[in-house]
């Protein structure tokens, strides 16, 4: 009991309610202890994966840049338009997916033993329907495999988890990855004209080759991310994250063959970005195949029901976010391409760089999905502390960096000396603004940990309402500006939601106030 105290508890700890407690022993930040080793051996390879994508989008970024504005705010707007109508179906998936897995595979664990098993009936931390659908390890069927097909193939089989989550997330993502292709390439003009791009923009013809090319990738992505949701819940991210830099490495490999060698422009970008996809969702579902047994006992095992009731609540949540970042977007190329183009530079390096402390919400999903599972309360408030301060840290860190390195190197993305100066007015923004968005995304990732998923959609809905009014009315008073301006009241208003909810120690983490 000593031990746990040392692991998961905090000199004078006594119940306060945890904001305070994240301000009173922020100095633990940099402790070396199990807890931070762990969190850090989960959120350095998410992050790293995480920000690999953005990475490689970086990269076409530049190679398009070179062929001229005009067809850098074209990719500009396909791309923003493909990643939020992805992240429609992507985050309740990966989330979801994140949640469920980590507590059947904690719940998984325990019942293997036949004394925790007694705990576990005693003080069940999960609601009856969790616990029907976690398979018992049978291990007179493994022996009589073993003994019947042959030792080694059935020790691979005795080790596979039994994990339905994962069977639903792949054959939820797999249908929503072909919906998603059919209505982007038949669609790819009438949402581009909504992004601002109308019949007679220059902008027209390569936004919508690129896009309607990019589209055909749609199953691989949705699938892969899937699979990275099954991967994160065993706490296993270190294969996405080689996956991921396989993929994004063939991608910038091909991308100058495809567009300069062949000719093929913004299509060859697209093309290269299609095959990169393909190749990490194969390379996934190989390792996966070898780690989870993939076939659910039964149907019922499936729990589509309970995936789609949880995946609705944060549909409603991603609906809401993309809505307030595709709205900027077009906002921005309504300003014309010069306009898109810088906005363009400058909104992939915010959402490259904030995406690292989307490494810190995986870390800290995946251990407190566990801990509220087994009720284990101390390790909830220790974990959800550390990642917080590690959020903090992190931001403070990225905005020295990005206030001085993206001044000096706006010139790798474009020559147009218009645009450039249009990227250092927006930088003060991007730089200022990481520390907001770290502690946003490393809420977002404690509160789903904690299941808290109607919160988190409903909280998102009333910032949307409030950031989509300050959109249209500070975009049409201070333009480009304005629309930075806003985009940090959007990112404050969500991280002062997650503030809202654990500061004031309401819904799942009501056990603070007693």
């Amino acid at each position: 009991m000593a031990e746990k105290d040392n692991l998961y508890s905090f000199p004078g700890y006594e119940r306060r309610i945890l904001i305070f407690s994240f301000f009173k022993d922020a100095r633990l930040v940099f402790k070396s202890d199990n807890l931070g080793r762990e969190i850090l051996s989960i959120a350095l390879p998410a992050a790293m994966a995480l920000t690999a994508d953005p990475i490689a989008s970086l990269v076409d970024t530049a190679f398009i840049g070179q062929i001229g504005p005009v067809e850098l705010a074209a990719v500009g707007v396909s791309i923003a338009l493909f990643n939020q109508v992805s992240r429609v179906a992507i985050f309740p998936l990966v989330s979801v997916t994140t949640s469920f897995v980590a507590e059947e595979d904690t719940l998984g664990g325990v019942s293997s033993q036949e004394e925790e098993n007694d705990n576990l009936e005693e003080g069940a931390p999960v609601d009856a329907e969790t616990k029907e659908f976690i398979p018992q390890k049978d291990t007179c069927a493994d022996v009589h495999d073993s003994d019947s097909v042959g030792g080694s193939l059935n020790i691979v089989k005795a080790e596979r988890r039994k994990i339905p989550s994962a069977s639903s997330a792949l054959v939820i993502g797999g249908i929503l990855g072909i919906i998603q292709a059919i209505f982007l390439i038949s669609a790819a003009k009438p949402l581009l004209n909504f992004m601002g791009v109308k019949s007679d923009s220059p902008m027209l013809n390569p936004a919508q080759q690129y896009l309607t090319l990019r589209s055909l990738g749609a199953p691989a992505v949705l699938l892969s991310l899937a699979m990275q949701g099954v991967f994160r819940g065993i706490k296993d991210t270190r294969t996405p994250l080689y996956a991921t830099v396989a993929g994004d490495v063939t991608n910038i490999a091909l991308d100058p063959l495809f567009m300069f060698v062949f000719r093929l422009g913004v299509s060859g970008a697209a093309i290269a970005h299609v095959i990169s996809q393909y190749l990490i969702s194969v390379i996934l579902l190989w390792r996966l195949i070898g780690q989870v047994d993939l076939v659910p006992p039964s149907m019922k095992h499936l729990q589509f029901d309970r995936f789609l009731k949880n995946g609705f609540l944060l549909l409603m949540r991603v609906i809401a976010v993309t809505f307030c970042v595709t709205l900027s977007a077009s906002l921005a190329a309504r300003q014309g391409s010069t306009y898109m183009a810088a906005f363009q530079v400058c909104l992939q390096v915010w959402l490259a760089t904030s995406l690292l402390a989307d490494g810190l919400a995986v870390a800290g999903q995946a251990i407190l999905a566990g801990a509220f599972a087994n009720k284990d309360h101390d390790r909830a408030i220790a974990t959800a502390t550390r990642v917080l301060q590690m959020g903090l840290v992190l931001g403070l860190g990225l905005a020295i960096f990005l206030g001085t390195g993206l001044h000096f190197g706006a010139r790798i993305f474009t020559k147009d000396i218009n645009v450039i100066h249009l990227i250092s007015i927006g930088t003060p923004f991007v730089a200022a603004t990481q520390p907001i968005n770290s502690l946003a995304f490393v809420f977002d990732g404690v509160n789903f940990g904690a299941s808290d998923f109607a919160y988190s959609a409903f909280s998102m809905l009333a910032v949307a309402i409030v950031s989509i009014i300050c959109l249209l009315v500070l975009s049409s008073a201070g333009g480009f500006i304005g629309i930075w301006v806003a985009l940090t009241i959007y990112m404050s208003l969500r991280a002062f939601a997650g503030f809202l909810r654990i500061g004031t120690g309401t819904g799942p983490w009501g056990f603070l106030r007693s």
